[in-house]
This record gives C-alpha cells, structure tokens and sequence, in this order.
C-alpha cells in the first residue's frame, strides 16, 4: 500500500468491533497512503491528507493481498464486491470484509472471521488524543526499551509481576503468551511483586535487567520461528501445564493459574 493512492474502498459490511463511520470511505479514497507503520499492537496509516487509518487485527484478523489485478465493482448479497477481472464475481470469503484496491492494481482485503479488529480514521490530533495509543509505553523492541525504563514504570506497582506486565503503559504490544514466555526465560515468578525488580530509587536491580533482555529474545525467537516454521510458536511454558520444565537444569513441573483473568503458565520450581 505504501506510496500507492486507494481508488476504492469497499465495505461488505456496516461494522466489525466498531461501526464504519459514514465518512469512512469517503476519507480514503483518493488518498496516497505515504507510510505504513505500527505501534503495539496497531496499524497506523498515515495518509497524504493527514489523517491516519488506524487498524487493529482482533483475535483473527488478516490481509490478504492480491497484486497485479484490475478490481470491477459486482453485487454479491446486496453488498458491492470489488472482483478482480480473471475471477468470478463473488469469489471473496464470506469474512472478507473490507477490500481496498490500490492504484498500483493490487486489491487489499481484510479478512475477520470474530470481527475483532477495527478500524477507524483519526487526525493527528484525535491520535495523540486517542484513549488507547497516548498510553502506549516504550516497544520492547526499540533502542529505547531499557532495564532502567523497566524499573522506574514498574517501581510503584503493588501488583503482580505478570499483570503488569500485560499493562500497555508497562510494555507496549506484549502480550500474555510473551509475558509467560519472557517470565520463564528471566527465571521470575508471576506472582512476585512488580516493583520488587526495582530498588527504592526506581533503579533496576539484576531482575529488571534481566526481564528486559528476556522479553527482547522472546519477541525475537518469535518473530524467527513464525518465518522458520509456517506460523507454528513453539513455546516455552505457555499452554504446557503438567509437563516437565524445560529447563534441563531445573526438573519443575509447569503450572496454570488465573492472574487478571488470563492463563498464566510457569514454574515454581526455577521462577522465584
């Protein structure tokens, strides 16, 4: 999509999580999208009118992209379907939900089965504003995600270890798989107390060192392993309940617990 303009936006239905607004096609179409970025777990795209189309792909939402086509307008269940011209009309999924055809030929749909995700056309202004993103902490992956960072956000924190982890403001896009997986690579129980890896000054002690670098190699392990083996993860403790640790040196036995209604998995044995 990138340095392409949408001549079309095609909406097979009036919502997903949210309502389409009844500008919302109106907004994008015509647009040059200049870049394509994320922050957390959002898709941010800034548009050469200013504005920004944010999207947030839900539980099972996905692109599908299809290059080198030139898009028609059909009727397909009273909704208009944008077919490429080498398919027959109505040859979408029934979850593909909104297409874009971009001015290169390619048509970008989106596809949600749940319809969890969203999207949502904001200015500049609404996005700094926004309830969701202008609470965002650092991404674990940048060059500012730091152990000191970590500390002093986590300083204050009377609650557990793994909860606030899962608080965005801590850690921005980790989730609660990761925040397992990275728990049991640091060697830190779940359970502890969250300003416990910080001293009384907000500095890290050797926990938040290594909490930081975990969550680090976690994210990255993961992104490698989602190209190496077709989207397969191959976690660590998460969803392991009753089997060994796999720790070679440890000898534990993976446990499940709720912590802020979400599955926790880890050891007790090595994870203090």
């Amino acid at each position: 999509m990138e340095g392409a303009r949408i001549e079309q936006v095609i909406l097979r239905r009036a919502d997903l999580r949210l309502p389409f607004t009844t500008d919302f096609a109106e907004r994008l179409e015509g647009q040059t999208v200049q870049a394509v970025n994320r922050r957390a777990k959002y898709l941010v795209v800034e548009l050469s009118s200013g504005d920004r189309l944010v999207m947030h792909l839900g539980m099972s939402g996905w692109f599908n992209v299809l290059h080198g086509t030139r898009g028609r307008t059909d009727t397909v269940r009273g909704a208009a379907v944008a077919t490429p011209d080498d398919r027959e009309p109505g040859v979408f999924d029934k979850h593909d939900h909104v297409i874009f055809e971009m001015s290169t030929g390619a048509l970008v749909v989106f596809n949600d089965p749940r319809r969890f995700g969203f999207m949502k056309i904001l200015t500049p202004a609404e996005l700094a504003a926004d309830p969701a993103l202008s609470v965002l902490g650092p991404e674990p992956l940048a060059r500012s995600f730091s152990a000191a960072g970590l500390a002093q956000s986590l300083a204050r924190r009377k609650t557990s270890l793994k909860v606030a982890l899962l608080d965005q403001a801590t850690v921005a896009g980790l989730g609660n798989i990761y925040a397992c997986e990275a728990l049991h690579v640091a060697k830190l129980s779940p359970k502890r107390r969250a300003s416990s890896v910080a001293t009384s000054t907000a500095q890290p002690r050797p926990e938040a060192v290594a909490l930081a670098e975990a969550i680090r190699v976690v994210l990255k392990d993961a992104i490698a392993n989602r190209h190496r083996a077709g989207g397969e993860d191959r976690f660590r403790v998460y969803d392991h309940e009753g089997e060994r640790c796999p720790r070679r040196t440890c000898g534990g036995t993976i446990r499940r617990i709720v912590q802020g209604r979400r599955s926790t998995f880890y050891c007790p044995l090595c994870q203090r």
